[in-house]
């Protein structure tokens, strides 16, 4: 009933054209916000899925590192245990630490990373190859996949590379002569076999070898590692598996999932699309302002209707949910209206890529977007709220009007 009588005061000829006009503008404002809010939560979906796929190549399900130190002990039978945990489906061992690389007389500091044989089951960084092949060569005679970034500096083709590139790493338990540092590391030479395009963090500082190879320059012994990489059946099962995992190895062992080893970045993307959705919410605040002044015109239009309401037997309460209904009724259907502009939009965007990115650095060249469903709900119910608290005060107003009839 009360939105049948809101419709008819929406559609009915109004006196003024004024109020007219001011009824479409706040409609009008309503959609551009709807519209507004959808799409730029779907930019930030779309950049997140991406960042986070190109995470998920790099990053195992779980990580296993020591609670303290560089180095982790794992013994043969620790390693059966985890293996032999429900739900685990791969394990990879690892030993990393920071190295100098040098190409004649181009250097780099870089994460020089040994990996063992199945290392290419936990992670995804073999499908990332932008030259070359993903060989990692022996113990003696290793092959190294360098980050984009690292070729770059050292301005050389991987792929094509004939000399090798000499490595130093720190010893472990080292003395530490401080007149001449090299004289604590260990030097080898190291092949190019590829290169690896991922993102920024992991191809400007990672190299990528064999296990042995860097355990031996290290120094490690022969069931110490930097770490363990698990890939899992169901990756969604990481929460439930981690406290498994962290009574079965102890105190001395630290088990992270993928979103632990992530954490700033995760609560960077989250923060920075809640403060999108608070920036852009205030033009429905604004558009509601065009509400408040229509809906208020409207009562002035009105008030013979109101009369002979109140004449008839309604009460105050009645007469403030027919003009409430009213101010609802205009959030639904510019929101209704900036939805359906917003999900138009969005499917150009991912057929023909209208906007593009620029610069030319990036692994695509369009902005990426993603409709989720929670996000339409976000932005009907807060186009609700505030269409409820601009329709308050011009509703009571209304309401509150005595009988007057001539």
């Amino acid at each position: 009933m009360n939105f049948l009588f809101a419709w008819r005061y929406f559609r009915a000829k109004k006196s003024t054209n004024a109020i007219n006009i001011i009824a479409w503008v706040s409609m009008a404002a309503i959609v551009v916000g709807a519209a507004s809010l959808i799409l730029v939560l779907s930019v930030f979906n779309g950049f997140e899925d991406l960042v986070k796929s190109l995470y998920t190549s790099f990053y195992p399900d779980l990580r296993i590192t020591p609670s303290a130190g560089k180095t982790l002990t794992l013994s043969p039978e620790q390693l059966r245990q985890l293996a032999g945990v429900k739900g685990v489906k791969d394990l990879s061992l690892v030993a990393e630490d920071k190295a100098l690389l040098e190409n004649g007389e181009s250097r780099a500091i870089a994460y020089l990373k040994g990996v063992d044989e199945k290392y290419t089951r936990v992670t995804g960084v073999a499908g990332k190859l932008r030259t070359g092949k993903f060989e990692l060569g022996t113990a003696d005679h290793p092959l190294a996949v360098l980050g984009t970034g690292i070729e770059s500096i050292l301005g050389l083709e991987a792929d094509r590379a004939v000399l090798p590139l000499s490595v130093y790493l720190f010893k472990k338990g080292g003395a530490d002569y401080t007149a001449d540092p090299l004289a604590s590391m260990s030097n080898e030479n190291i092949g190019a076999s590829g290169t690896f395009l991922i993102q920024q963090d992991f191809d400007d500082h990672y190299v990528i070898t064999n296990l042995g190879f860097v355990k031996r320059m290290l120094g490690l012994k022969p069931d110490e590692y930097s770490g363990a990489e698990l890939a899992l059946d169901d990756n969604r099962q990481a929460p439930l598996l981690k406290p498994a995992l962290q009574q079965l190895l102890g105190k001395d062992y630290q088990v992270q999932t993928r979103y632990e080893q992530n954490q700033s970045l995760y609560n960077v993307m989250g923060t920075e699309k809640w403060v999108i959705y608070v920036v852009l919410t205030l033009i429905l605040v604004v558009a509601a302002f065009n509400m408040v002044g229509a809906l208020t015109l409207m009562d002035w239009e009105k008030q013979k209707d109101i009369h002979v309401l109140k004449a008839l037997g309604a009460n105050d309460g009645m007469i403030q949910k027919i003009f409430l209904s009213e101010g609802l009724l205009l959030a639904l259907l510019g929101g209704g209206f900036g939805v359906l502009l917003a999900v138009f939009i969005c499917w150009l965007q991912s057929k023909y890529h209208l906007v593009p990115l620029q610069g030319g650095s990036f692994l695509i060249d369009y902005y990426p977007v993603k409709l989720v469903a929670t996000d339409f709900l976000l932005v009907l119910s807060t186009i609700l709220v505030v269409a409820l608290l601009a329709s308050w005060l011009p509703s009571k107003k209304a309401a509150a009007q005595p009988i007057e009839l001539s």
